[in-house]
Parts: C-alpha cells; sequence; structure tokens
C-alpha cells in the first residue's frame, strides 16, 4: 500500500500499479470443485464494470446503503470493493427492507425482495455463469455487468471518513477498514508477497479480513475457499502447499 490509501478502493489501485499480473484472490468451492484464479488486473475490471453498474444503472450515490446477502466467493470481493470505489456503505446481511439496494446470491431471494430499492442477483455459478431462469424483480448480475465500462470514475468524491461498512454490530470508515485491515494482517504475520488461506465466511470482519482486506493492504493475495470443511485433510495439506500458502487462517 501506499501512505495515501485511505479506502479499501485505493489499496486496489495502488496494488494494480505496483503489480497487475500478480494473483490476487484464488478462489475454491469445495462442494462443486470450482477453482478460479484473478490476477490484480482481472480482479480490478471486475471491480470497475460493478462500479459502473452500481453507479450508472442502478443510480447508487455516496452514503446509499447496501444489503450485501452473499456468501464468501470472489464475487462478493468484487462487489466490497465496488462499493467502495463508489462510496456506498456495505451492510453484511443487513436488512434488506431498510436498505437503498439489495445484492443476493439465489439462496436469499425471498429475503432480497423486501428491498424497495434496486436488486442484483447473483447466481454464483461457476464462471460467473447466469441464472438458467432470471428471478423476477431482479437483475442478474452476470447479464447486465459484461457490457459495462473497464475503467471507473466516481460522480462524488469518496470521503475515506464516512461509513464504509457494517458487520456483526461493527461500523468502519474506509480508513477504518484499512487501518484494521493492516493491523489484522501484521497479527497473522502476513507480508508483502505472501498468501494466506482461509475457509472463514463473509459474515464477520474476522472472515471479511482474512478473506479480502488484510491480504489486499498487506500486498499480498488470498486462497479464498468455500466448503473447505468438505476437504479432506490430505487434500488441504495438497493445496496448501501447490497454492504456495505462507499464512492460514481458517
Amino acid at each position: 500500500m501506499n501512505a495515501s490509501d485511505r479506502t479499501p478502493a485505493d489499496l486496489l489501485r495502488s496494488a494494480l500499479a505496483a503489480d497487475p499480473a500478480r494473483p490476487l484472490v484464488t478462489f475454491y468451492d469445495d462442494a462443486t470443485g470450482e477453482r478460479v484464479e484473478l490476477s490484480v488486473a482481472t480482479f480490478a475490471n471486475w471491480v470497475a464494470k460493478t462500479a459502473n453498474l452500481l453507479q450508472g444503472d442502478l443510480g447508487a450515490e455516496p452514503g446509499d446503503r447496501l444489503a450485501l446477502l452473499l456468501p464468501a466467493h470472489w464475487q462478493s470481493a468484487v462487489w466490497l470493493l465496488a462499493c467502495s470505489s463508489v462510496g456506498v456503505t456495505v451492510e453484511i446481511g443487513g436488512d434488506p427492507a431498510d436498505a437503498d439496494l439489495v445484492v443476493s446470491g439465489p439462496d436469499t431471494l425471498e429475503e432480497a425482495r423486501a428491498c424497495g430499492g434496486e436488486r442484483v442477483a447473483l447466481a454464483l455459478r461457476p464462471l460467473g455463469g447466469r441464472f438458467p431462469q432470471p428471478p423476477a424483480g431482479f437483475s442478474d448480475y452476470a447479464v447486465e455487468v459484461p457490457g459495462q465500462g473497464d475503467r471507473f470514475a466516481p460522480y462524488a468524491p469518496v470521503d475515506p471518513a464516512a461509513p464504509a461498512l457494517r458487520v456483526d454490530g461493527l461500523e468502519l470508515s474506509g480508513t477504518g477498514v484499512v487501518e484494521r485491515a493492516l493491523a489484522d494482517a501484521a497479527g497473522l504475520g502476513l507480508v508483502s508477497g505472501g498468501r494466506l488461506l482461509t475457509g472463514r465466511g463473509y459474515d464477520s470482519w474476522d472472515g471479511l479480513s482474512a478473506g479480502l482486506f488484510a491480504p489486499l493492504a498487506a500486498g499480498g493475495s488470498v486462497v479464498l475457499c468455500r466448503h473447505l470443511d468438505q476437504l479432506a485433510p490430505d487434500a488441504l495439506q495438497q493445496r496448501t502447499e501447490s497454492e504456495r500458502v505462507t499464512v492460514t487462517a481458517r
């Protein structure tokens, strides 16, 4: 990171400037066998497209509240950074009825219908696939995002001191996310170039930090594993070795 990095979006810009080709997020779903690896450049491209969708098509503005009803997943990580880019406050597992927008996975669609604002649904299928049948009342993320621009510029400056994240009773500004992520990285012994493997969910700060923010702040990368409990111990050891993992947070 640079001394001027004050939001998670700033951290991503610094990572892109430093080494766009290095891996940033490697995602496994051990229930389906899916593996996806995103370099900094590829991840940043997804973030830019999602931020353009959020700001342009969905009309989101700084200070809007977005209820994020998604599991630990590479697309969830994209949404977290897209919201930071626009200045939208992410409420992890937030009440859709109280939110300006909602982003839902396939298992929380009924709950998400309580949102009176824009609703986006993610199928969470391999390779970012779309729903076979689009859910009524939702925009299908996989349909809407490919045509968005590859570069993003916010209409209004993002205030690093404004609320950026609410999770499990904790509220953090953009600067607060960066500071806590740096502290967590130091506590885990994660350094620049390090690889952190985690099976934690995205429903807590510890899970979000290990699964995205701490590796990003440290100049490292994350091996994000969903349904890790379905992986045999010997297979986990093999993954740890093959992915050159340096730190584990399970």
